[in-house]
């Protein structure tokens, strides 16, 4: 339930800030703030303050700060750091490339750590929030998530060498050529969805009389893959019971699954369209894979 939890955590987050974003809200630390409350809300790190920023010391390997790998801003400086982030994202005369600048932007949040947990989610999502906030993409399809995971040792090693090198050029490249790479697998992902979608409303038109709801709930689903009963009643304005029926006719086309194993406060799962997309996001956890 955890792994669950977190992943529909993950897909939560980044809906609210795309969310807010829409609404004309900038992307700030109240935002952030507002993100990382999501983000943490009852899975791993909910009992360290979600939304608030640290108020204590916090640092990256070791055991304690002094044989940590990195030790970030302490408390009393960590407004200071946050304030010259915020400064940077909402800077108008940066002549630098949109890419160039999301590099930037990624080092610096890292390295100030401003929060106990989820910091490292956090700032990954960052990433695709900016390219929506800048107009470089109107949905998220972008996630680096899997490009740092896969190198992961190259990865941590060159956020240090920045802090202590100033090697900026090596890591601009690694995060470029993830970014081209990223971009490469988005585009064949979105090819495969839009394949997978076609086909399993072909199927559900088969249905016959059931079919209406079923599609309404079917392109909800494209949407939120991860969703309960309640939360798509609400969307679509169907009731419990029209939605309840209509979920259990994509989970006999195999189409949804439950994934709780709960028989209250359940969650379902769009399967293959989370196992598609999770190729080119974070790996996808056992208990979202089919039996």
């Amino acid at each position: 339930m955890d792994d669950v939890r977190e992943v529909s955590n993950y897909v939560a987050a980044m809906h609210h800030g795309l969310e807010r974003l829409r609404e004309g809200f900038p992307l700030s630390l109240r935002l952030i703030r507002e993100i990382h409350q999501v983000l943490l809300r009852g899975g791993r790190g909910a009992e360290t303050t979600p939304g608030e920023f640290r108020t204590s010391q916090n640092w990256i390997g070791g055991t304690r700060p002094g044989n940590a790998r990195f030790v970030p801003p302490p408390p009393d400086r960590l407004m200071e750091s946050l304030d010259s982030f915020e400064k940077f994202l909402h800077a108008e005369d940066l002549t630098l490339p949109l890419l160039v600048q999301l590099g930037l932007v990624h080092v610096q949040f890292e390295t100030i750590h401003p929060f106990l947990d989820g910091n490292g989610r956090l700032g990954r999502l960052l990433i695709t929030l900016l390219l929506c906030a800048r107009g470089a993409l109107h949905e998220p399809p972008l996630y680096l998530s899997l490009y740092f995971k896969t190198h992961r040792d190259h990865y941590y090693q060159l956020l240090q060498s920045v802090r202590t090198e100033g090697a900026w050029n090596e890591w601009l490249s690694f995060f470029l050529e993830g970014t081209e790479a990223t971009a490469r697998q988005a585009a064949e992902t979105a090819v495969e969805l839009l394949r997978l979608f076609s086909e399993d409303r072909k199927r559900i038109q088969a249905l016959g009389r059931p079919a209406s709801s079923a599609l309404r709930l079917h392109e909800f689903l494209q949407k939120r893959p991860l969703m309960t009963i309640a939360a798509a009643a609400d969307e679509l304005q169907l009731s419990i019971p029209t939605v309840t029926a209509a979920v259990r006719h994509l989970m006999d086309l195999e189409i949804v699954r439950e994934a709780t194993g709960r028989s209250r406060n359940r969650i379902f799962a769009y399967q293959r369209y989370l196992l598609v997309a999770s190729e080119g996001t974070e790996p996808l956890r056992p208990s979202l894979t089919p039996k």
